[in-house]
């Protein structure tokens, strides 16, 4: 299979400033990306999708008709745009505005205005999204690896199980809380547990106390992917009750590749 580079890249851009679309085209042109389609509006840009559609979305937040969560939201309702990847600039800081695209399974949130590196992160994490590279292994065949994937969003589930199968992995059980995943774990051997952190009726906390204290499941790496800051000491805390790992969401998919690799050699 053939993997898009930079250079082949097709974005969309949403941006309803004249003046912002000119200095954000100005950056991605740097970046040496193929094309770009540039629109002012959601309507513009659901127009645009359905004609020729877009190897990545770059939108701003705000609209006139509407905001950049329905744009993403109804892209991964269609299954001809729900693997596309979306990249939000905005200046928006308030947590439970973000709170949402993080959920929905968003490649990138930049900052408005934006350096030139964080650009290029965003744009190499939004490849990977794009690409399959399996992952390679010594001490297991990638694709008999047995996961669990624990969230109660089911966007962010897509989101991750996507990553998960571009490496390769194809073996890839869902839970939508912790009480759910407990059911799946007593009744199945998994070789690794990605649960999100903030779930109703048992959280991420809560699963992971009860896999690493359990001599049946005690052996079992988790990954928990938050979209609170993995540095803070709440979630350092957290690491305490066993996660082997803290990824933040959005994530970067070659972050993850590095975590699956030293947790399924070890």
């Amino acid at each position: 299979m053939h993997n898009i580079s930079l250079s082949e890249l097709n974005i969309l851009l949403l941006e309803p400033s004249d003046t912002q679309r000119k200095i954000i085209t100005s950056l991605l042109l740097k970046e040496n990306v193929g094309e770009i389609d540039s629109v002012s509006s959601i309507a513009e840009a659901t127009t645009a999708l359905k004609a020729h559609g877009a190897d990545l979305v770059v939108s701003a937040m705000y609209f006139a008709d509407g905001t950049a969560l329905d744009l993403l939201r109804s892209m991964k309702e269609n299954t001809e745009t729900a693997s596309v990847p979306f990249m939000l600039v905005s200046s928006e800081t308030k947590v439970s505005k973000l709170e949402e695209f993080k959920q929905a399974g968003i490649a990138a949130i930049l900052p408005k205005p934006f350096k030139p590196e964080h650009l290029t992160r965003a744009l190499k994490a939004s490849l990977d999204l794009i690409n399959e590279e399996e992952l390679e292994l010594e001490l297991f065949d990638v694709e008999e690896v047995r996961v669990l994937l624990v969230d109660d969003s089911r966007l962010a589930r897509n989101h991750i199980r996507r990553v998960l199968e571009n490496m390769g992995l194809k073996k890839i059980d869902e839970a939508e809380n912790g009480a759910e995943a407990v059911c799946s774990v007593k009744d199945n051997e998994y070789d690794l547990v990605v649960t999100d952190y903030n779930m109703p009726e048992m959280d991420g906390r809560e699963l992971s106390e009860f896999i690493r204290f359990n001599p049946a499941t005690a052996h079992i790496p988790i990954i928990m992917v938050t979209s609170e800051n993995t540095k803070s000491a709440h979630m350092a805390n957290i690491q305490q009750t066993g996660v082997n790992a803290l990824c933040d969401k959005p994530f970067e998919p070659e972050l993850v590749r590095k975590m699956l690799a030293s947790l399924l050699s070890d």
